[in-house]
């Protein structure tokens, strides 16, 4: 006779992930290694209390925001190399709906996180319970339904029973490398505190091995065959290679072929950025040396990559007619994109196949080609060097030379995480990555708000690293909320604080398109309806000392430098603000060096507008289908 334990589906659910385990390469690890969680009237007789009997084995973090709480397990996720994550627990109505934008978020990214929202009565005996969205043409529907196209997997457990399938199949997704992302298991309110005799074979641990599939013969011949024949090829770095830890595997691919290496915003560091083979970004934010080589390349190998418009520069950048690609990618959806050769395999296993087929036949790409692109290295490095350089340190700093006064002090131990504003294609084009894990940009999804949360789950999966989160003022004031739970939680994290009085990138961006910088400014309206009066009086360090943080203001360069030494060596979170010099000029970051589609008014009265429009049509004349 099966022996049984009798818990409630919130205790039991509990129970179950504190057994969950993957393994890669030997190493096991737990899969679910805390909650995050919010509590109200959905959750707090459910979870709230299943926690509470399980802390010596389920660790919990109190949460400010239901977003920030994903964003947190989602930078968890990826420091741990997906193999390691958070799962996240809210009560229903707002508190479930701002699940979505870090579920989303999760999902772009294929990083994975456990979402565990409340949901409403599953009997209906109380009906509209509080925060209950009625939809008339539907009974079974509730605000959670609005996490299906965001999830992965998502399923509503309205019966005890129904969650020892459920839970399994969220395991099976959360350790699957093609298909994680945000998983969600809807979780109504009364259901989760029902009690119900579950066989003790549920509770057993279990061991998800996440797999390293190799390439299918007849296509990894094929992809030598084609690597051969190609004069000019250029391999793309995509996040699956830090996925997959991929990164040495990738060293020897590029020092046993010469073949240069070309990164995505997810993929920068896959080498470290004085690799002879290491060209730097790629695309839309990329270096003219990587988007030259692009240009002119006969073949694009693409490693772990999505070819997003801003890598393609929205199919503008691979010029040459008879440029073909070849996608080695354990996702066969990713694998057929540009109408590629797929290689569908780990990109560790591929690129070692890769390695050694190509070493038997010794292939190397010419010299000429070599000294071509080191030599374009060399010089974009010293565009870089002038970028970062401040020749009066006492006077307010551009937001190049605050990059550069960061990376003067970071080693190899550091990480730093950035998402949105203009700071990720500053970044792209200018930041020296030294190790495999220190550059991590969300630029999936773009997400402002991403960074602190962030920074806090990536402290916690590192907590011997100093970890930093670039911040501008946008991105602040949509979400700081996060600061309190890492003051009270002692997470030493850095934050970097640029007050540049709005929206920059998107300032640019409205420049470019004829949309003259309307709305994107962080100033007192003026009587024509724009936003272009004084700078309004908001005091950011201020409010992120209000909430706890160390603040360290710097007004020069010579203040930076200093504060920014002293946030390393801080054991508290420490916040380092700056004010920068808006007209960037003189050390700006070099302007794109290839195009992004952002489509123009095709008719308008103002110049600016009519001007923009010309151009993008001659740059829309460029763009190519690859067929």
């Amino acid at each position: 006779m099966t022996s049984t334990t009798r818990l409630t589906v919130a205790q039991a659910l509990v129970r179950f992930l504190t057994a969950q385990y993957t393994e890669r390469d030997g190493v096991r690890q737990r899969l679910i290694g805390a909650t995050w969680g919010i509590f109200g009237h959905g959750n707090v007789a459910g979870l709230g209390q299943a926690l509470v009997e399980h802390t010596d084995t389920m660790p919990f973090h109190q949460g400010r925001n239901e977003q920030s709480m994903v964003h947190a397990a989602v930078g968890y996720a990826r420091q741990s190399n997906r193999l390691s994550t958070h799962a996240v627990t809210t009560s229903i109505g707002p508190g479930a709906t701002n699940l979505v934008t870090g579920a989303a978020l999760a999902t772009i990214n294929h990083l994975p996180v456990l979402l565990l929202p409340g949901d409403t009565f599953a009997t209906r005996v109380a009906d509209p319970v509080l925060q209950q969205l009625e939809a008339p043409y539907a009974g079974d529907v509730s605000v959670n339904d609005c996490l299906r196209p965001v999830s992965r997997y998502f399923d509503r457990v309205t019966r005890p029973e129904a969650l020892i399938p459920a839970a399994l199949q969220a395991m099976r997704v959360l350790t699957d490398p093609v298909e994680t992302g945000a998983v969600t298991l809807a979780l109504p309110q009364d259901v989760q505190a029902e009690a119900y005799d579950w066989p003790d074979e549920f509770f057993a641990e279990r061991t998800w091995v996440v797999r390293r599939p190799g390439a299918d013969p007849t296509e990894l011949a094929e992809a030598v065959q084609t690597i051969r024949a190609a004069r000019r090829p250029l391999l793309i770095a995509g996040g699956g290679v830090h996925h997959s830890r991929a990164e040495e595997a990738l060293a020897e691919f590029a020092e046993a072929t010469g073949i240069p290496v070309a990164s995505t915003q997810a993929g920068k560091g896959s080498l470290r950025y004085d690799h002879a083979q290491d060209v730097g970004g790629v695309g839309h934010t990329g270096t003219a040396t990587a988007d030259e080589l692009a240009r002119l390349a006969d073949l694009v190998i693409g490693v772990g990559t999505r070819y997003t418009d801003f890598t393609t520069a929205s199919g503008t950048l691979f010029e040459q007619p008879g440029v073909r690609f070849l996608n080695l990618n354990i996702a066969p959806f990713d694998g057929h994109k540009l109408a590629g050769m797929p290689l569908v395999a780990d990109a560790r296993s591929g690129l070692m196949e890769l390695t050694e087929a190509l070493q038997m036949h010794g292939h190397r790409v010419p010299d000429g080609y070599v000294r071509e692109y080191t030599e374009d290295k060399e010089r974009w490095e010293q565009r870089v060097d002038a970028c970062y350089e401040a020749d009066e340190p006492d006077v307010r700093p551009t937001q190049s030379q605050v990059l550069g006064a960061l990376d003067a002090l970071v080693d190899d131990t550091d990480v730093i995480i950035n998402a949105a504003g203009s700071l990720p294609g500053d970044l792209h084009k200018l930041w020296r990555a030294r190790s495999r894990d220190q550059y991590h940009l969300e630029y999936g999804y773009s997400c402002m708000g991403y960074e602190i949360p962030a920074a806090i789950g990536v402290k916690m999966a590192a907590p011997d690293r100093p970890v930093w989160a670039l911040v501008g003022d946008g991105t602040y004031l949509m979400m700081p909320t996060e600061i309190v739970t890492a003051v009270q939680e002692g997470i030493a994290i850095k934050m970097l604080l640029v007050q540049n009085h709005g929206y920059a990138s998107i300032g640019g961006l409205s420049e470019s398109v004829g949309g003259e910088r309307f709305g994107t400014a962080y100033r007192y309206q003026s009587e024509d309806g724009t936003y272009t009066g004084a700078p309004l009086p908001v005091d950011l360090a201020a409010n992120a000392a209000s909430l706890g943080m160390r603040v360290l203001r710097a007004k020069t360069v010579r203040d930076l430098r200093a504060a920014l030494a002293e946030a390393r060596a801080a054991d508290t979170p420490t916040c380092v603000y700056v004010e920068t010099e808006t007209a960037d000029t003189v050390s700006g970051p070099p302007p794109a060096q290839a195009w992004w589609d952002v489509p123009v008014a095709e008719t308008a009265t103002r110049p600016s507008a009519v001007k923009a429009r010309e151009l993008y049509e001659r740059h829309v004349s460029t763009r190519r289908r690859h067929l």
